[in-house]
């Protein structure tokens, strides 16, 4: 009854279109590790991660103590109007990290407002409200990032601040060119940008957004050097390349810390947040100092990089380099990968399953053909959370199975999320094709 009673007082006080997982929902109250356990006393192996943002597990004793050390000083807020060490400590190593030279970092609460920042500082930069974009892209929910998301599905208004053109390449499954080869490919889409270019534009474009894998749009991968063919006409026009690398830092892609590194390419900035924080609210961009320093208004933020969030970054950052997890990543997300295509490879309704690293999707279709399912979607996370397994669920139409688990995933754990989403896929497939 308390379950029932408290997701009565949400639905009343809170928006309909605030979604929730599960025909019954689950309040989750307690996690240790990979698991977490709900209201009701049951235990979950968790393969979602808080939509990737407890990218090291829970209750981690090293970012516990950090945290504890700062309200034991009972300082949580200053705001950047004051000097905060461990936002300094952070921003030098993210600098450091991130390949872009002489780059400056500016720190906020969430990866909505850091493509905001992002988006203000090419604009201002460029004096240019023109902006590219891929279709199937999410990179958040405010005006101006919601005018570049290109996917219906997330977009609440067509109102913006800004002239948006999308092109081809990240989401190959579903493209025109699905059938070319990785060359032919990249050589379609680096087409499509000159037409766009040509033909939707003024040309004097402030900047192209991209996400390397594209995350809320299914986990889609373009082929790798896409983003450098695109750098390579983006340096014609003088167009800033800004990778959203919300959802692929930290080394949760396994072969490189940032997702973009995988096309040989050095963005004019990256804007991040979600596991840096590994659950406290943080995000932010680092980009080059002169286009970091475009802004010639007064500006500040009133809560990113605060002195809680920070102090636990750092202590992230630390845990995350100490224990290789990057290496971690890349070994479990090779092995569920290569599980995932073994087991359903005669299972007709995966049209697909892809991934790198930590980072998998399985495109789910209607049984004999390639039309997206999501009720398959909506069929597997409640099959899946009845063997005690958390899932996500994305994709253009819905249809996406999403596997993002914390990236100290041991072998043990792989191996039981990979029976039981299995398991899960199985038991719906024989009730999609009775």
């Amino acid at each position: 009854m308390a379950h029932a009673e408290l997701l009565a007082r949400h639905r009343a006080v809170m928006p309909a279109w605030l979604t929730l997982y599960y025909d019954e929902p689950i309040e989750i109250t307690r996690g240790s590790g990979r698991r977490v356990e709900d209201a009701e006393g049951r235990s979950y192996l968790d393969f979602f991660a808080g939509i990737l943002t407890n990218a090291i597990g829970y209750d981690i004793a090293e970012i516990n103590e950090a945290i504890t050390a700062q309200v034991a000083k009972g300082v949580l807020h200053t705001s950047t109007l004051y000097l905060i060490r461990s936002q300094v400590e952070l921003a030098e190593r993210i600098a450091r990290l991130s390949g872009i030279p002489d780059a400056k970092v500016f720190f906020t609460n969430s990866g909505t407002e850091a493509n905001e920042t992002a988006l203000m500082l090419a604009t201002q930069h460029r004096r240019s409200n023109q902006v590219l974009a891929l279709r199937n892209s999410y990179h958040g929910r405010a005006f101006g990032t919601v005018a570049i998301t290109g996917n219906r599905g997330w977009s609440a208004t067509s109102l913006s601040p800004l002239q948006v053109s999308h092109v081809h390449g990240g989401y190959r499954y579903r493209s025109p060119f699905r059938h070319l080869s990785d060359a032919d490919y990249v050589d379609a889409c680096v087409a499509d940008l000159r037409d766009v270019l040509a033909t939707a534009t003024a040309g004097d474009v402030a900047c192209m957004v991209v996400e390397p894998v594209q995350g809320v749009g299914g986990f889609a991968i373009p082929p790798r050097g896409l983003f450098a063919a695109f750098r390579e006409v983006l340096d014609e026009h003088g167009i800033l390349l800004v990778s959203d690398e919300v959802q692929t830092g930290w080394g949760r892609t396994g072969d490189h810390f940032w997702g973009i590194q995988a096309h040989g390419v050095v963005p004019d900035a990256m804007t991040f947040a979600k596991g840096l924080g590994n659950g406290l609210a943080i995000g932010g961009v680092v980009a080059r100092g002169e286009l970091m320093d475009a802004i010639t208004a007064h500006s500040l933020s009133t809560f990113g990089g605060n002195p809680l969030a920070t102090a636990g970054a750092v202590a992230m950052l630390d845990y995350l380099e100490n224990h290789d997890l990057q290496a971690n990543a890349a070994k479990q997300g090779t092995r569920l990968l290569a599980g995932l295509r073994a087991a359903t490879e005669r299972n007709e309704i995966v049209g697909e399953v892809r991934g790198v690293g930590l980072m998998i999707g399985v495109e789910l279709v209607e049984p004999g053909g390639d039309a997206p399912s999501p009720r398959a979607a909506a069929r597997v996370l409640e099959e899946t959370r009845a063997r005690g397994l958390l899932v996500g669920r994305g994709g253009l139409h819905g249809n996406v199975v999403r596997l993002a688990p914390p990236m100290t995933l041991t072998d043990d754990e792989t191996e039981e999320g990979l029976a039981a989403l299995t398991a899960a896929l199985e038991s719906t497939r024989q009730e999609m094709t009775r």
